[in-house]
């Protein structure tokens, strides 16, 4: 369950539209993810390597907070909280996008299609008040339905490529190489990976964390890691590169040009199930974020209280009304817009998470704070390194507006968190 919350997550709907937003980079966007996939395999080693040593903690909050305190946990996860309920709301609108192939009547009605996006996400707020437990199961079936267009569009793939005439079908992007392009494709592909702390989220309901995170955490972002790599390069190479940089619908594109238009809809289908998983597994972790920053004193108390199956109810409630106030304020925007929102808002919001928890490892070792230090441990601590140059590197390449948003996401958390100890105290002292 753990390894399907981490590749359910990751694989959502950007997948589908990736390839379309690389295709201006060329081949540079292949290095970018060779890059990405390091960057973030060493990121997972730190989540990994924090759930291992210290399996008591509740996840990313108790990371940080070990290391820099609880104002700066809580600004670093105010941050991921915040993308985490406005890209529930982007996934709602971009499911509904797709249910309207299904469905005309919601491209004409923009009521409809909001109350529709609105319902998902209140459905998945139903699924998870029952339990980590059913919400698992959910996130469990829906990825393994998920990864079969994947299957799909990389043995389409091979058979084009190496059949006895592939040459043919092979169109090589002309973008020459370049340092510049591949610092550009590699800030939009950590977008397609964010979600490879998700094993580490609910660490405080997941058996034997200290051995069952690390496994989940290295063996979900090796999945997505493989896959996104395989699936970009096959519309890359068949695809000329100015008709996939216009595509709308690359994969659709990809599988009408060789099996025909029939397969449109049923690929279609498969993106409504990628939406549907990764709107479940991101309104557990939803939750969970809530619930922590409850338990560590940020937010009030109330939201860290559990119904009777152990799930926060009042904490999916709250991030339920706020993502289903973002959907109403935003019905009219199209899919495209949300996707754009979400891009620059969770890659810019995220950074702040995966660098602090990098640097906690490195603060935590210089402190002799890490138990059991030994030759795994110095690996870690190599790999927090390694995360915490490529943390700096993506800040580098998302550019200006995204750095803006971060800036932004941190300075409105310090208030709250300033206005909340302030009533903390004043309750103390009454």
């Amino acid at each position: 369950m753990c390894t399907a919350l981490v590749v359910g997550n990751t694989l959502g709907m950007s997948i589908f539209l990736l390839p379309a937003i690389l295709a201006p980079y060329g081949l540079n966007a292949l290095t970018a993810w060779l890059v990405t996939a390091g960057g973030c395999l060493c990121v997972a080693w730190v989540f990994a390597g924090m759930a291992r040593s210290f399996p008591g903690d509740d996840g990313p909050y108790a990371y940080a907070c070990r290391a820099f305190g609880n104002q700066v946990a809580f600004v670093t996860l105010w941050c991921y909280w915040i993308a985490v309920w406005i890209g529930n709301a982007a996934l709602a609108i971009a499911v509904v996008g797709y249910l309207a192939v299904f469905f005309p009547l919601l491209n004409g009605h923009r009521w409809l299609a909001a109350v529709t996006a609105v319902s998902l996400l209140w459905g998945f707020v139903l699924i998870n008040l029952r339990g980590v437990r059913t919400a698992g199961w959910v996130q469990v079936i829906t990825t393994a339905l998920k990864l079969v267009p994947q299957a799909g569009i990389i043995a389409l793939g091979a058979w084009v490529l190496l059949a006895r005439h592939a040459t043919q079908a092979v169109h090589l992007p002309a973008t020459p190489a370049s340092l510049a392009a591949v610092l550009g494709a590699s800030s939009i592909a950590l977008f397609a990976m964010l979600g490879i702390e998700c094993a580490a989220v609910p660490a405080g309901k997941v058996r034997d964390p200290g051995r069952t995170i690390p496994r989940a955490t290295f063996a979900g972002t090796l999945i997505v890691a493989l896959i996104y790599l395989c699936i970009s390069g096959v519309p890359m190479l068949l695809i000329p590169q100015a008709q996939l940089a216009a595509s709308s619908a690359p994969f659709a594109d990809l599988f009408a040009r060789f099996l025909g238009d029939g397969y449109g809809k049923l690929l279609a289908a498969f993106v409504i199930v990628s939406g549907l998983g990764t709107l479940n597994g991101w309104t557990l972790v939803a939750g969970e974020i809530t619930q922590s920053c409850a338990r560590h004193g940020g937010f009030p108390a109330a939201l860290g209280k559990v119904n009777s199956r152990g799930a926060p109810a009042r904490a999916f409630i709250l991030t339920g009304i706020i993502a289903s106030a973002m959907v109403l304020m935003n019905y009219d925007e199209s899919m495209a817009g949300a996707f754009t929102l979400l891009i620059v808002i969770s890659t810019a919001a995220n950074l702040p998470m995966y660098l602090a928890c990098s640097l906690a490892v490195l603060v935590l070792w210089r402190r002799g704070q890490i138990p059991h230090p030994g030759p795994r441990e110095a690996r870690w601590f190599a790999a927090a390194l390694l995360a915490t140059l490529y943390c700096v590197w993506i800040f580098i390449g998302v550019g200006a507006k995204p750095l803006l948003w971060a800036l932004a996401l941190s300075g409105a958390g310090v208030p709250v968190y300033w206005w909340y100890a302030r009533m903390q105290r004043v309750t103390l002292t009454a």
